[in-house]
């Protein structure tokens, strides 16, 4: 078995401070999705790209999504560095996306700097922000990759949903600054001291939150550290060890996980174009249908665009930050089947209603399957839009589905590994109540209830055995072992490559999406954005301007949001069997 020093901590005297700290990182992560999503869009179209360009250029994402995650997670999974399998990742790909994203936001400075030629110099601003774009997208994967690995080794089975919530929550929040951050005029408020635009400034503060939040959950926890790796003959050897490990396990995956990532592959079809497209979407619609005849020659365009579309996905934060609140009390976990630390006494004329909630209360599968559902409605919505209001609280409405499509699959993924990772060649004996795990007392060797605390894995339940008590006193812990009486814990020692094959799943169905929209946009509306082509100066929309009229015809991202409805129906039927796996 594999062999390990130390045990997982996490700083914190509560178990919401343990939350908040081991899941930090997701507010910077997710702060920088957030104005790349909403900025980077408007910003290609202002260099004077197409849409069907733009759409290519977005393959950024999955490609890298598909290489590094993967890959990430079985380096990281057979990591053997002192300071844990995942924080040195997140250290470094922290770095690597900071430096990135300053480029993105100074792309025209940076060429300026050394070519003159005002085509040659548009020409090397395209290709560098195209660049930056792609590192940005490519460091952050592995972030994102060790950061939920992080969780999962760090929390006990039963905790997993709780961390995986904890995890939408800390998502959302990160959501709702850079959105906010977004809808404020920055350069009014602070000056040309970050930069001269609104997307400068915001890179600057996205990559010094990057930078902040990696630093927190760094330092708030330490991992185990891996000593050596368990001998197993199905692992790959060779030149192209870590591409044959990945291809082996995906072609072996159990079949509720493989039922887990075909229901993410179809939902995430539905979903790839409204996280791209959503806000450019309600930023069109107030350009075609609300726009003040003043403002239509604005000199920033883009900043307008931006500011309109970080308006409504600010509201959709919010939605999911509040969703992600009170849905976990709402939904039954796996917490509640396990013998509770305490009897709950609610007050007397509280518990009939309580009492009778609990027996109605659905479970997260069901929760996913409404989500699916819910998200499917208001995408069938989009092409009767008329008003950036409307579209504003279609999108708004949103944040409820996508608040439990963060929170399920991962909730599910993480309890099918941690099972995985401690059931073979031990088992849990019969007699043992599943997923109830008990932290050993350090002072005097017995054993003290877990239920407040998540700072031990330990795999102990009963009295010290000699074997145990040697392992604790060498500082070493194996991987699934179990004492007397005890029963399956969480280990999270295969948590990487299953997440990475499971970011596969969510992938592949962006190379689609994007095949999808570069199609639809190529049909309905072929040439360059007619709001934002002028190179971030504003096109003046009247009977002079050049190519179609903007407020005729079909919309080709409503169009691209409604056949993402089919497939949201997809994956309700898809994650409704996961029932039967």
């Amino acid at each position: 078995m594999s062999t390990w020093a130390g045990q997982p901590h996490v700083k914190g005297s509560t178990e919401t401070m343990r939350m908040v700290l081991l899941t930090c990182v997701s507010i910077g992560i997710t702060f920088t999705w957030g104005v790349e999503m909403t900025y980077c869009t408007p910003y290609l179209l202002s260099l004077g790209l197409t849409k069907g360009q733009t759409s290519l250029v977005w393959l950024a994402g999955p490609l890298s999504g598909l290489i590094v995650q993967p890959i990430i997670g079985v380096i990281a999974d057979e990591s053997t560095s002192k300071w844990g399998r995942r924080r040195p990742i997140i250290v470094i790909g922290s770095a690597i996306v900071a430096m990135s994203l300053v480029t993105l936001g100074f792309t025209k400075e940076i060429v300026g700097h050394f070519v003159t030629d005002p085509d040659i110099a548009r020409s090397l601003t395209i290709m560098l922000a195209v660049l930056a774009l792609y590192t940005v997208d490519f460091s952050i994967n592995a972030v994102m990759s060790c950061a939920r690995s992080l969780v999962v080794d760090t929390l006990p089975i039963h905790k997993q949903q709780t961390g995986a919530a904890w995890l939408s929550r800390m998502n959302s929040l990160g959501h709702i600054i850079g959105y906010a951050m977004g809808a404020i005029d920055l350069v009014r408020l602070f000056g040309p001291r970050l930069g001269d635009s609104q997307f400068k400034q915001l890179t600057v503060i996205a990559a010094l939150g990057m930078l902040s939040t990696a630093g927190v959950t760094c330092w708030a926890v330490t991992e185990r550290v891996l000593l050596s790796v368990r001998p197993d003959p199905r692992r790959s050897t060779g030149r192209f060890k870590i591409v044959r490990q990945i291809w082996s396990t995906l072609l072996t995956l159990p079949p509720r996980i493989r039922g887990i990532c075909n229901a993410v592959f179809w939902s995430w079809i539905g979903w790839f174009p409204f996280i791209v497209y959503s806000s450019t979407w309600v930023g069109e619609m107030y350009f075609r249908h609300d726009v003040p005849p003043e403002a239509r020659n604005s000199h920033d365009a883009l900043g307008e665009m931006g500011r309109i579309g970080s308006m409504a996905l600010t509201v959709y934060s919010t939605m999911s930050f509040l969703s992600a609140w009170i849905l976990p009390a709402l939904i039954r976990s796996p917490e509640d089947e396990m013998p509770p630390a305490y009897t709950p006494r609610p007050p007397t004329s509280l518990a009939p209603y309580i009492e009778a909630f609990n027996k109605v209360k659905p479970d997260l599968l069901t929760a996913w399957i409404a989500s699916c559902v819910l998200f499917a409605g208001a995408m069938f919505l989009t092409p009767f839009a008329t008003s950036f209001r409307l579209a504003t609280a279609i999108v708004a409405l949103c944040g409820i589905p996508w608040s439990i499509s963060q929170w399920a699959p991962v909730t599910f993924l993480g309890v099918e590994v941690n099972k995985m990772s401690s059931s073979s060649p031990f088992t849990r004996p019969p007699s043992s109540p599943p997923y109830y795990h008990r932290r050993r007392d350090s002072n005097d060797g017995t054993t003290a209830s877990s239920e407040n605390s998540i700072e031990l894995l330990t795999l102990e339940h009963g009295p010290a055995t000699t074997a145990n008590s040697s392992a604790a006193s060498s500082g070493l812990l194996e991987a699934g072992a179990l004492s007397h009486g005890g029963s399956s814990s969480s280990t999270g020692e295969l948590s990487g490559i299953y997440f990475g094959i499971l970011n596969i799943y969510v992938t592949i169905p962006q190379f689609l999406s994007t095949l999808m929209s570069g199609i639809i946009f190529a049909v309905l509306e072929p040439g360059k954005s007619p709001e934002l082509a002028g190179h971030g100066h504003g096109a003046v929309m009247d009977d002079t301007t050049h190519g179609p009229d903007p407020s005729k015809g079909p919309n080709a991202i409503a169009v691209c949001l409604l056949l993402g409805a089919i497939s949201s129906l997809v994956a309700a039927w898809t994650t409704r069997k996961l029932r039967w796996l």
